[in-house]
């Protein structure tokens, strides 16, 4: 797989990483361990080197299951966890004051079996802790050569600058897709004026892209979704024409749903990596050939007037976390 640097940092990874959330949260059960090892080996096989986590996965779990699947390798790929929630769980509120980072930034050494962490993220902005103390905890980190990497997530532009002054930032990791497209507004114009790559995270729409969701489907009972407005059953209902018709460019392509997804966001700039989960192998395969999909000028503006009458319907997220996004 070709390979994407990270912004101006340096920072080089596979041109598509692995978001590895959903085999320990968020969708459902946590996936059965040696499973989930054999996904996270399977994706370095298929040539990714960039692997996402986080200490809210679980917590605690995906980091565990994540460092016992690349030990092996470690030296071949790219880490890169979070913190800012009280212990590790999103419910009991944001914490980001230095020593809560200090203290997660040891704890997932541990977790990670390393020596370093590659880019260590805030996962949410926490309004009580200027950004500046937050950043420069991390700078501390990364001067005592625990750390690598800053980055930022679903952070808004103000708070990247102000950030970016105390140790530069090297990606900001928030949600972008065919089904999601704000951070075209106002993000990837001071990205680009930073020189700060950029993660999109469910850049396959939380799996509605790939066309295997529709107003029927039943999910777990203790899958994210249920409480996503975007995801009900009558805003299910109202997007299935974006659906369709990724269905009918994929199609005139010779390709799937999700790989024209994903190759759209490699296309959009050279400093984007999507960082795709899945727990299933079959799904692994078909987005890592995503990477070799090349889409023209004329097809990126096909796209583009394909898709301009179709308006998404439903917020991203319920009321209560829409507040801790693009602060």
């Amino acid at each position: 797989m070709q390979k994407r640097k990270l912004g101006k940092s340096g920072l080089e990874v596979s041109a598509l990483g692995f978001g590895c959330m959903g085999l320990s949260f968020g969708f459902g059960p946590a996936t059965e361990k040696q499973h989930a090892i054999h996904v996270i080996r399977a994706a370095h096989d298929g040539g990714v080197t960039f692997f996402d986590t986080a200490e809210a996965y679980g917590p605690y779990l995906n980091e565990e299951v994540v460092g016992e699947a690349l030990a092996p390798v470690r030296d071949q790929v790219v880490i890169a966890t979070k913190f800012g929630f009280e212990g590790g769980r999103p419910n009991a509120g944001l914490n980001s004051r230095p020593e809560n980072i200090r203290a997660h930034a040891e704890a997932a050494l541990q977790r990670l079996r390393t020596g370093r962490i590659d880019l260590l993220y805030q996962h949410r902005v926490d309004p009580n802790v200027p950004i500046e103390d937050v950043a420069g905890a991390v700078k501390e980190l990364i001067a005592a050569g625990k750390v690598g990497h800053f980055g930022l997530s679903e952070a808004g532009v103000q708070t990247l600058r102000k950030a970016h002054a105390v140790q530069p930032v090297t990606a900001l990791q928030s949600e972008y897709s065919l089904w999601w497209r704000e951070p075209e507004k106002e993000i990837l114009p001071a990205l680009e004026e930073l020189g700060i790559g950029f993660v999109p995270f469910s850049p396959l729409g939380k799996g509605f892209l790939t066309g295997a969701i529709n107003e029927t489907t039943e999910f777990s009972s203790t899958d994210f979704r249920n409480v996503v407005p975007r995801f009900s059953v009558d805003a299910r209902k109202a997007n299935q024409p974006l659906v369709d018709v990724l269905g009918e460019i994929a199609g005139s392509k010779n390709v799937t749903r999700a790989q024209i997804a994903l190759a759209w966001l490699l296309a959009q700039k050279p400093w984007i990596v999507p960082i795709p989960g899945t727990t299933k192998l079959h799904r692994l395969e078909e987005n890592l050939k995503a990477a070799s999909v090349t889409l023209s000028a004329e097809d990126l503006r096909a796209i583009s007037d394909a898709l301009a009458g179709i308006e998404v319907q439903g917020a991203r997220y319920p009321a209560h976390l829409q507040a801790h996004v693009n602060r």
